[in-house]
């Protein structure tokens, strides 16, 4: 007996062991890359001009009234973009899940990654080229007589940074989409419509509840990165339509104050993590109420 317990301890000893040992390269690779810089951010933004260490950056960040608005765009901007995606993406991942032969799936999901083939700041530079005030959409209007001058809704604004980032994140909202309906068994679809159920609400009562865990994948991937982008609000506001990203580059390499850029930087993300965790509450209460 007392063997037997002695080799099934080393058996379990040795099997945590390789279990350790497995996740031990990726574990290194997250510390490395992910944990430790995360952590001199942190001590950066705690740090003090006279040394030491305090929240008198964090006061500063959030008693600036610059540095509110800028947080508040951002999110403005990455909730509009992230409502505008999912929208967008949720039939395109319906009728490819729904209606396109099974052989021929994979192809789709061939051409829906082909934006991902160009370099993102190609894409931006792109949809500048189309949305400019000589761009093609104006240049367009304006030889067919319909516009007498270029429009000024479509450039160096907030749609324009909406329609943009909507396009460039449009992959990654429908591919968790596609992957949740695939999941759906379709004899659920049947029975509902054998009780009586139309198609409209059996699509209600069926098939949008048990595509949510795809619909709040596509919102975090979309959401979370959307509000550190800083690129986009450049090239296509213009530099008039600033973001809470931009304002941490301009603090941290051009101030080359790295303390009050790096408190930036994690108030950014802690109002972040605040709207993701409020969201996903939400979202349980709802499949809740559907069950």
């Amino acid at each position: 007996m007392g063997s037997n317990g002695g080799t099934g301890g080393g058996m379990g000893r040795s099997e945590k062991a390789n279990g350790l040992l497995l996740i031990s390269p990726p574990l290194i690779y997250v510390i490395l890359l992910l944990a430790a810089p995360l952590l001199m951010v942190v001590l950066y933004s705690l740090s003090l001009e006279g040394g030491g260490y305090g929240f008198g950056n964090y006061v500063a960040v959030w008693t600036d009234r610059i540095n509110q608005l800028l947080m508040l765009r951002s999110l403005t901007v990455s909730l509009s973009v992230t409502v505008v995606t999912v929208i967008l993406a949720y039939p395109v991942a319906y009728f490819v899940s729904f209606y396109v032969k099974p052989d021929k799936k994979a192809l789709w999901l061939f051409l829906i990654t082909i934006p991902f083939w160009t370099s993102y700041l190609i894409r931006v530079f792109l949809w500048k080229v189309i949305l400019g005030f000589n761009g093609v959409i104006n240049s367009g209007l304006m030889s067919l007589g319909i516009i007498d001058a270029p429009l000024q809704a479509i450039n160096y604004n907030v749609q324009a940074l909406v329609i943009t980032l909507a396009h460039a994140y449009a992959p990654f909202a429908i591919l968790p989409i596609f992957v949740a309906l695939e999941k759906i068994d379709r004899s659920l679809l049947e029975a509902g419509r054998d009780l009586g159920e139309s198609q409209f609400m059996t699509f209600l009562r069926v098939t949008l509840p048990l595509s949510m865990p795809g619909v709040i994948a596509a919102v975090l991937i979309v959401f979370i990165p959307t509000v550190g982008d800083y690129v986009t609000p450049d090239l296509i506001g213009g530099g008039k339509l600033p973001m809470i990203a931009n304002r941490i580059e301009g603090t941290m390499l051009k101030q080359n104050n790295r303390e009050l850029g790096s408190a930036i930087a994690v108030s950014a993300m802690l109002v972040v993590a605040a709207v993701t965790l409020i969201f996903l509450l939400l979202n349980r209460r709802f499949l809740k109420g559907a069950k």
